[in-house]
């Protein structure tokens, strides 16, 4: 999708993409903060305002304890002041009145830089640790109610030439380990390839009564997504369980040609419970496939009045599964999925730093806003679980130790614990404006990622 193609779409669905970009973002700062807001106050510390947003105050309200909650005129953040700051992201302090005189003892008990390190980390760590928190409850509640997306690990065909045809997979693997990790979904085998690139794992298999260990390196593919964002991944091979194949689609069976749909039929009928091979007509040109299709999942293919009469069967089970726990078992997995997700975005992360992964894979609010869009479109629950997905990443980068970010006031706050006195306020200044060039440096180069991705 080409720039203008990119601002049509966008132009069309403004208030969709626009407003799902808006409510999700809002949504997670006003989360964040309040984690800050929460433990301040359980603390005893004073908070000025509350903003969601930055610059100009577009309205609010003063609560009781004197709290200005507000919403600002740039919604690309938001932050909690609290007293004693000069600035919103406590880089520096004052410790004199607004006329000049010094702070009075029951100020300097409600100011926030007064307060013991323990106070101070407790308080800015709450941001993160409530980002989590709060993914997990939304996951929970998901998988409670709608329930959890549980496809299982088989692999109901094998792409022909991929890394798994090469390792040597059949039809109807069921995938156990990899590399010692149990797997528990195909979800979790696309993740391990996704994120592992063409990192050679060992797969434990069953097949039929046999378990056996296959050694895989999938493909190291770019691919693109419908806007043209790029991205690296693993690319195993595998065919997750799906229903069916229309057989009007298949084009060959081994390097068999059929004059007809009978002709077709009758040749899979004789070939039912063996392996071969399906060539398809994929859109953009033939694809291959291994299959072995299961005689029992086929009688519909002796009966022309059956609504599957040109419908072959592949797999015996269905890919889109729901399983609706209970509340402690919704907890579980909920907790499962958000340690997934995080040490995926690490490993992720970390393959970027080292040149393995490519850093334009780093995008901005272009990128983001057009993924919430798109979830908005999907429906409710999808947005949902991009919200808790997307909450998981901002309490994770938040905890990275950069000057600015929560994890670099809580590095600080670490050093000053072991020195037994805060870091000079000089040096302190030093590092934040460090810190605040780096991330400015990351949002320029993740933005212009984005855009030089749709224009090229």
């Amino acid at each position: 999708m080409v720039l203008v193609d990119f601002l049509r779409l966008i132009a069309e669905n403004i208030w969709l993409y626009g407003g799902a970009f808006i409510l999700v973002l809002s949504i997670l700062v006003f989360v964040h903060e309040f984690g800050h807001y929460y433990v301040a106050r359980r603390c005893g510390v004073r908070i000025d305002s509350f903003s969601i947003g930055f610059g100009r105050e577009l309205f609010g309200i003063t609560d009781k304890h004197g709290t200005r909650w507000k919403f600002s005129l740039i919604p690309l953040g938001g932050y909690v002041k609290m007293f004693g700051d000069t600035d919103p992201a406590s880089a520096g302090h004052v410790k004199d009145g607004e006329d000049g005189r010094p702070l009075s003892h029951e100020e300097r008990k409600v100011a926030f830089y007064a307060q013991p390190v323990a106070k101070r980390a407790a308080i800015v760590l709450a941001g993160p640790a409530i980002n989590f928190i709060f993914a997990i409850l939304v996951l929970s509640i998901l998988y409670s109610t709608y329930g959890q997306p549980v496809t299982p690990p088989i692999g109901s065909a094998v792409v022909q030439g991929s890394a798994a045809d090469k390792a040597g997979f059949q039809p109807h693997d069921i995938v156990l380990e990899i590399d010692g990790q149990k797997i528990r979904r195909f979800e979790d085998i696309k993740r391990e390839v996704m994120v592992g690139l063409d990192e050679p794992r060992v797969f434990t298999v069953k097949r039929g009564q046999e378990v056996l260990d296959i050694t895989a390196a999938p493909e190291l593919k770019e691919d693109k997504d419908r806007f043209g964002f790029r991205h690296s991944t693993g690319l195993l091979g595998l065919i997750s369980p799906g229903n069916a194949i229309d057989i009007k689609s298949i084009k060959g069976l081994d390097d068999q040609t059929f004059a007809s749909v009978d002709e077709l039929r009758e040749a899979l009928k004789s070939r039912l419970g063996q392996s071969f091979i399906l060539k398809l007509d994929q859109g953009t040109g033939l694809g291959s496939v291994k299959v072995r299709p299961l005689p029992d999942l086929n009688t519909a293919l002796n009966d022309p009045t059956s609504p599957d009469y040109n419908v072959l069967v592949i797999a015996d089970t269905r890919e889109d599964i729901f399983i609706r726990h209970n509340a402690l078992g919704a907890l579980f997995a909920s907790v499962e999925e958000t340690v997934n997700i995080t040490t995926g975005t690490l490993k992720a992360i970390a393959q970027i730093v080292t040149g393995t992964r490519s850093a334009t894979e780093l995008g901005g609010i272009i990128r983001i806003g057009a993924i919430a869009g798109d979830m908005a479109r999907a429906g409710v629950i999808a947005l949902i679980t991009f919200t808790a997905l997307l909450s998981i990443n901002l309490g994770l980068i938040n905890l990275f130790p950069i000057p600015m970010l929560d994890g670099g006031h809580l590095l600080f706050y670490f050093i000053e614990s072991l020195r037994g006195s805060p870091i000079p306020e000089n040096i302190q200044e030093y590092a934040f404006r460090m810190g605040l060039v780096i991330l400015m440096g990351i949002m320029v180069f993740a933005n212009l990622n984005d855009i030089m991705q749709l224009i090229l």
